[in-house]
């Protein structure tokens, strides 16, 4: 993509508006929340104080508002502490500029290493820093400082307080992650009645298990209908695709086919019914045409084999999944059943927030090494603020803090949200001061009337926030130009320069990016080596359960399944963010990343399925050629993930080899393997060979078994 385009799409992106699902409820409390900050502080110290404590409050609630499974008093807690913790070294700092200039550019870099914790951790402290530069300029005094520090603080209580007293919707971002993955398993169910070898993406799957994680204090509390739900529908996905899957049993049509349509139907009914029931807290409430397609007595007589266990498997499994998502039964019912699971599989623990600094530490540490984007994005945000700053200062519009504050804001690691954002905010100032300036000349708002208009324009962000990031620049200028006003400062002077030094700071931050990128398209091959490393770990993994089935090591493949999940999702990401880089491909043309992915896909796919029908217990029959397909896996990927990287094509002799010796061995002792074990051990070669093609640039790389599709 070329940079003229690059531009364009980015900017287009960043002005887009979208029809979102609002949460006025929320909005108000938020809101609220800020007006009884303001309040009390201009009731008892005056406006400058109260500008200070509403960016606080304001701060705190727009941190609550960001994805996360953390519960949202402590994020409004945090914030509103290290903004004042901020403000107040800041200010001590501030009449000293090499001293002040050295904190900011610490500072800044800090929190662009923040990122290394999640976009959560980024985004508030980049806003520390922004709303830092504005509130060390309204204290005259250390002591006046510290209790601008408190008041901000003060602002983060208030708000998580209206959030334990005035609870929206508890637990509804967990809600929301379940029944997204229990929805994406419905929609799974529906498109393999069609389609065998339809494409299941695995993220609600993960997202729902991040949300499943959490503190001690929250296991107490979760609601019954979030135990165990997750875990069911994870196992239904490979049952649901071995049941589909003709190279498992199910001819493509006939009268077995058409009784798997019925009941990927039926499936996908009940799992929607679950999906409703979970996300509003309502009862479970199953159509009667699903219920009686799983219950008729005909499977039995239809389905034979794998199929037929699998269609047994898949009603277990859906019953498991209505009575999690009624969550019946008292507490100590629920108590002594949490006992019993954490005795199987224990129950994912989130660190307390005492307990995360370290492993914050941790993750900000593995971030200061050669190479790393977010290295790169911290030492690239701290040295266009600490520019900013300066610039802003020499430039006689006054106010310069607005330069560094406009570039913090949108810079992100990544090109096309720098890009997209500092476009949006532009365009955001523009509409927001000059609608606040023209208000401002109409009514000639004293200090309590500029107060109820910057709760307004606040109320207006909380609510409108998710709908485009230009509408909410639109409402935060606003506020901004309200709450300062507020606070004494002159309203003539913050139209045209607020106008200008925002084009400066979002000038310097795509100048800098141009400068000293951290771009994905080069690392491609990386991620994609990664992926191909990781599946062939979990492929490895599920065939040697059948070389030793008595001593299974479950724990290693989930371990191996849940790698290759991420590397899945680091690839997808990787390739969504190097289409909107101007850069060239450099060997990895967008046809051979397309024909690599959906191999890969098929790869993990085939490997689903034998996890699906592995062998149990001791009595189960040992396959000893297994073992030596396992090896060849283990020592064919990690060879084929070091071909990738260094632009070669992997060659699958061994593998191919392996299962030679295999079928030779079947031949030798007059035996027949397991059907879903040499099928699915054919369709990894398989998969092998059209990854390779489709890394050659073949254009053949699609005409594989049928019965193998995506993963």
């Amino acid at each position: 993509m070329s940079w003229l385009r690059a531009l364009k799409e980015t900017a287009r992106s960043g002005l887009k508006i979208e029809r979102r699902r609002l949460e006025p409820l929320i909005a108000i409390r938020a809101a609220a929340g800020l007006a009884l900050v303001i309040g009390v502080a201009l009731s008892a110290f005056g406006p400058v104080v109260a500008a200070s404590s509403a960016f606080g409050a304001f701060q705190a609630a727009i941190a609550t508002f960001q994805r996360s499974w953390r519960p949202r008093p402590v994020l409004a807690l945090v914030s509103g502490a290290s903004l004042g913790v901020s403000t107040f070294l800041g200010y001590l700092t501030g009449t000293d500029l090499p001293l002040f200039l050295a904190l900011l550019a610490l500072w800044t870099f800090l929190a662009g290493l923040a990122w290394a914790a999640g976009p959560t951790g980024g985004i508030i402290a980049a806003s520390n820093v922004a709303i830092m530069l504005v509130t060390i300029t309204l204290p005259t005094s250390v002591a006046q400082a510290a209790l601008h520090a408190a008041m901000i603080a003060f602002g983060g209580v208030v708000q998580a307080a209206l959030i334990v007293l005035f609870p929206v919707r508890r637990w509804g971002a967990q809600r929301d992650a379940l029944a997204d993955a229990l929805a994406a398993e419905a929609d799974y169910a529906r498109r393999l009645r069609h389609d065998p070898a339809a494409e299941f993406d695995p993220l609600p799957l993960m997202t729902a298990r991040s949300a499943a994680a959490v503190t001690p204090r929250q296991a107490r509390h979760r609601p019954a209908e979030l135990h165990g739900s997750r875990g069911v529908a994870e196992r239904i996905r490979p049952v649901l695709a071995l049941l589909a899957d003709p190279a498992m049993g199910v001819p493509a049509e006939g009268t077995a086919r058409d009784r798997v349509r019925e009941l990927l139907a039926a499936a996908g009914s009940v799992l929607d019914a679950a999906a409703r029931a979970i996300r509003h807290g309502d009862p479970v409430r199953l159509p009667p045409p699903a219920v009686a397609a799983l219950r008729t007595p005909d499977t039995g007589a239809i389905l034979t084999g794998p199929p037929r266990r699998a269609a047994d498997r898949l009603a277990a499994l859906l019953a498991d999944v209505i009575e999690a998502a009624e969550g019946d039964g008292t507490k100590a019912d629920r108590a002594e059943a949490d006992d019993a699971a954490d005795a199987i599989a224990p129950l994912r623990r989130r660190p307390t927030l005492l307990r995360l600094v370290p492993v914050v530490i941790r993750s900000m540490r593995a971030e200061l090494r050669p190479g790393s984007p977010i290295l790169r994005h911290a030492v690239r945000v701290a040295v266009v603020v600490t520019v900013g700053y300066l610039i802003g200062g020499v430039l006689p519009l006054g106010h310069g803090y607005w330069a560094p504050m406009a570039a913090v804001m949108v810079m992100r690691p990544e090109f096309s949200q720098t890009y997209s954002r500092a476009a949006g905010r532009l365009g955001g100032t523009i509409v927001g001061v000059f609608l606040a300036t023209a208000i401002v000349r109409t009514v000639h708002p004293g200090v309590g009337v500029a107060a109820a208009l910057s709760v307004g324009c606040a109320l207006l962000m909380y609510l409108l926030m998710r709908t485009g990031y230009a509408v909410g620049q639109a409402c935060v200028s606003a506020y901004v130009v309200f709450l300062l006003g507020m606070a004494g400062d002159d309203w003539s002077q913050t139209v045209p320069e607020r106008v200008v030094l925002t084009l400066v700071g979002g000038l310097l931050a795509m100048v800098s990016y141009a400068v000293y990128p951290a771009w994905e398209t080069p690392r491609l091959h990386h991620r994609l080596a990664d992926w191909l490393a990781a599946a062939g770990r979990y492929a490895a993994s599920v065939v040697d359960q059948y070389a030793n089935p008595a001593e299974r090591a479950d724990d290693d493949v989930r371990a191996a399944l849940l790698a290759v999940r991420q590397a899945r999702v680091d690839w997808q990401e990787a390739v969504a963010t190097a289409q909107h880089e101007p850069v060239r491909h450099r060997g990895l043309s967008r046809a051979a990343a397309e024909d690599t992915r959906h191999a890969l896909g098929r790869l993990g796919r085939a490997a689903m399925l034998m996890e699906a029908h592995l062998p149990g217990g001791a009595v189960a029959v040992r396959i000893p050629a297994a073992a030596q397909l396992t090896e060849a896996l283990r020592r064919a990927t990690e060879q084929g993930a070091k071909d990738v990287r260094e632009r070669r094509v992997p060659h699958w002799d061994g593998v191919r080899e392996a299962l030679d010796r295999w079928d030779e061995d079947d031949r030798r002792l007059g035996r027949a393997s397991d059907l879903i074990a040499r099928n699915g051990a054919g369709l990894l070669l398989e998969s092998l060979e059209e990854f390779s093609r489709g890394l050659d640039g073949g254009t053949d790389g699609r005409s594989g078994a049928g019965g193998a599709g995506r993963s």
